[in-house]
């Protein structure tokens, strides 16, 4: 289940050891895809593309002095602040080099993802085969621990979704999942009468808790997820900074909230929590505790904190860029600075879509990231149409290119444009306009 990542060789420069990770991590050759020394065969459900597969085996967040590893080190350090045993040592234990593939179950089932679920679909994940996928959160590996006897835990980690192409958005990015457990007498402390306390009940399901758990089982619950994660957030933006908690809901969890935190006058979610729900602590062999689990994105929290512009800048080997961040103590508070700022070249592609096969934006997406790699700043959808006589549907796409480290010429970004019509063409089966 852990995988061991190569030692970085004396005398090697960082460009060197991300090809190394890049080309011996994980490739497709023919119906066969190598992830991390595994080998799976594809099939009809397979769409990892090789782009996509060269980013496994960087691990940002295990990177020393990354920003996305400063970020997972201060949230380490406050649940292990907040959460102590009896003998005064941090009760989370930390899983962040667990394997990317995971099964369908693992990923869906072991949550009570319904079958019917959107988030299953294919346009939305990048799966091996029917069976496996690259994760989409980090919460796949969260039955699995539990049955395992952990308690307490984070489980940090890259994970892999389909999904728009732009400043905030990449198909690779990381999450930290926490998760904790607890027993009547760690939830009621010690009493003479322990029988006037209870953690389960035959009741009837509410907004405000299941129907399987006491109101106040579920209120303290409440209580203690909430003030940990208020505690976090403001250890992290400033004890005065701004907060608030939205209802939500999660298949995996009732009830469910956002943790919202206004950050120069615009209010930005944080991350998603709840009370878990208690078949699938039923399904891992847990009868006698209830938890509480949340998730957050490390990106999205850097790019807050640090003032990152663009997701694409933490997958730079720069020196400009990761310089910036070079301290030890992951509390050292810095803002980031931009090296430089090259202009973009914009173009557009227009295409008819196939007439008798099934077309997904999340494929052109796929494509473009393929054929034009980090060069590619945003993809839009920017007009959609249907002909009336001829009953074909056009697209047109803006493309925006932008290298983060160099000025790109019209000419080198019409090349690259190109072979994307090209392979579009050949691929998707589309009619380039």
């Amino acid at each position: 289940m852990v995988v061991v990542c190569p030692r970085i060789l004396p005398g090697c420069r960082l460009s060197q050891i991300t090809r190394l990770l890049s080309t011996k991590a994980a490739s497709v050759n023919g119906t066969k895809v190598e992830v991390l020394g595994r080998e799976y065969t594809g099939d009809h459900m397979t769409n990892v593309t090789p782009h996509l597969l060269s980013h496994i085996g960087r691990d940002l967040h295990l990177q020393p002095h990354h920003p996305l590893r400063h970020v997972a080190q201060r949230v380490t350090q406050h649940m292990y602040r907040q959460y102590l045993s009896p003998r005064g040592n941090p009760l989370f234990s930390v899983h962040s080099q667990l394997h990317p593939v995971v099964t369908t179950h693992q990923n869906f089932d072991s949550l009570l993802i319904p079958k019917d679920h959107v988030s299953r679909k294919k346009s939305d994940n990048f799966y091996i085969n029917e069976t496996h996928l690259l994760r989409a959160h980090t919460s796949a590996h969260q039955s699995e621990l539990i049955s395992m006897g952990f308690d307490n835990f984070l489980v940090i980690g890259d994970v892999y979704r389909r999904d728009d192409i732009d400043a905030s958005h990449y198909p690779v990015f990381h999450q930290l999942e926490g998760v904790r457990l607890c027993t009547l007498k760690e939830l009621y402390g010690t009493h003479q009468n322990m029988d006037a306390y209870h953690l389960f009940e035959n009741g009837e399901r509410t907004e405000d808790h299941q129907g399987v758990h006491s109101a106040e089982a579920a209120r303290r619950m409440e209580a203690e997820l909430k003030g940990c994660l208020l505690g976090l957030a403001t250890s992290l933006f400033g004890q005065d900074t701004e907060v608030r908690w939205v209802d939500a809901y999660f298949p995996f969890t009732h009830p469910s909230w956002e943790l919202e935190v206004q950050i120069n006058g615009e209010w930005v979610e944080l991350l998603g929590c709840g009370i878990m729900e208690q078949e699938i602590l039923a399904n891992a062999g847990v009868q006698d505790k209830i938890g509480w689990a949340f998730g957050l994105g490390l990106e999205r929290w850097a790019m807050k904190l640090y003032g990152i512009p663009d997701i694409r800048l933490f997958w730079s080997t720069d020196l400009g860029f990761l310089s910036q961040f070079r301290f030890d103590d992951p509390a050292t508070p810095v803002t980031y600075k931009a090296v430089s700022k090259y202009n973009p070249c914009i173009n557009d592609i227009s295409f008819w879509l196939p007439k008798d096969q099934q077309y997904e934006s999340a494929d052109f997406y796929d494509l473009v990231r393929s054929v034009g790699g980090s060069l590619v700043e945003q993809v839009n959808l920017v007009d959609s149409f249907t002909h009336p006589k001829k009953q074909l549907t056009s697209h047109c796409y803006r493309i925006v290119y932008r290298h983060m480290e160099r000025v790109l010429t019209q000419e080198e970004v019409n090349d690259v444009h190109r072979k994307i019509e090209q392979e579009a063409a050949s691929s998707l089966q589309v009619s380039i306009r």
